[in-house]
């Protein structure tokens, strides 16, 4: 039997972990020895502050403590981030896993969409992302070590009917965490990104009472919990999973066509060509933004003068 995975000494921000996924993989890092800033704003679904005087965060690190573990409770906005982020350091004087779990949900058509419906999806999910990994990062940098979590959804990777505002943030946060990958690789910080299926009080709106039962989240956080562990084997990686099956996502090309320059290109050349751009019996993996340069640069010759 392998030994256990553990997380001694590590320090770990979990966001909206009050409940649902983030509780869950707040108690998990917790039960492995890892101290945990349990956030979460108590706010409800749509992202409006409760009001009530009981603090979901305050449960949590309750449990934590309870089995035994290390946890604080911070109910801060992820739109002040600095501020999440500095209680771990008060704390425990450091950072070495942020993940970025927080979320709303305002789900409604696009024509009947508003712009605060837009609005507010993107300051959680992006923007508070962006301020809370911003306020991580130079202290990850500058002890070269970090891992960090963000959290996508299939809804972004292949859009959902009624979640157009949902779906553009949860694709951003993939595309921002992918530049974080190169960005932080040198300083020993990997940043991955899931796109889970889980049972919360956000996907009740979606799915049925026993199916949201089934999906347990506790089925979740293992992949993102071991995502964290600092002999992770991946970095820049998309993962789907939930109920007992997890699986890499990559983008995929078809070889497509190429036209020569010499004489431009005509509507009549994507027309006949068609079959070839759209051809997936044969394609391409590419790794990263200079794969389709290395196909049109030698193209590139061909053109008049």
């Amino acid at each position: 039997m392998s030994s256990e995975l553990r997380y001694d000494d590590k320090v770990a921000i979990v966001t909206g972990s009050g409940g649902g996924l983030g509780r869950s993989h707040a108690l998990l890092l917790a039960s492995r020895g890892a101290k945990v800033v349990v956030n979460d704003l108590g706010g409800d679904m749509a992202g409006r502050e409760a009001g009530g005087s009981a603090r979901p965060a305050d449960k949590v690190v309750e449990e934590i403590k309870a089995a035994g573990g290390d946890a604080v409770a911070n109910y801060d906005s992820v739109l002040d981030g600095d501020k999440i982020v500095q209680t771990a350091l008060d704390t425990w004087g450091k950072v070495d896993i942020l993940i970025n779990n927080a979320g709303i949900l305002r789900d409604i058509t696009f024509h009947n969409m508003t712009e605060d419906d837009w609005d507010q999806i993107y300051n959680v999910h992006v923007k508070g992302a962006f301020k809370i990994t911003h306020a991580a990062w130079p202290h990850m940098r500058e002890q070269e070590y970090g891992r960090v979590i963000f959290t996508a959804s299939s809804a972004g990777i292949y859009g959902n009917f009624g979640q157009a505002n949902y779906s553009m943030a949860k694709l951003a946060v993939f595309g921002f965490a992918q530049t974080l990958a190169l960005e932080g690789e040198k300083k020993n910080i990997r940043v991955n990104t899931i796109a889970p299926f889980a049972g919360s009080r956000m996907t009740e709106t979606i799915l049925d009472k026993q199916m949201v039962e089934a999906l347990n989240p506790a089925f979740v956080s293992p992949l993102v919990t071991y995502l964290c562990h600092e002999e992770v084997p991946v970095n820049g990686g998309l993962f789907e999973v939930g109920g007992g099956w997890m699986a890499q996502l990559r983008w995929e090309r078809t070889k497509g066509a190429l036209i020569p320059l010499s004489n431009g290109i005509s509507l009549e050349d994507v027309k006949s060509n068609w079959g070839k751009v759209v051809d997936f019996t044969k394609t391409d993996h590419p790794k990263d933004v200079m794969g389709g340069f290395q196909i049109i640069g030698p193209n590139l010759q061909t053109l008049k003068g």
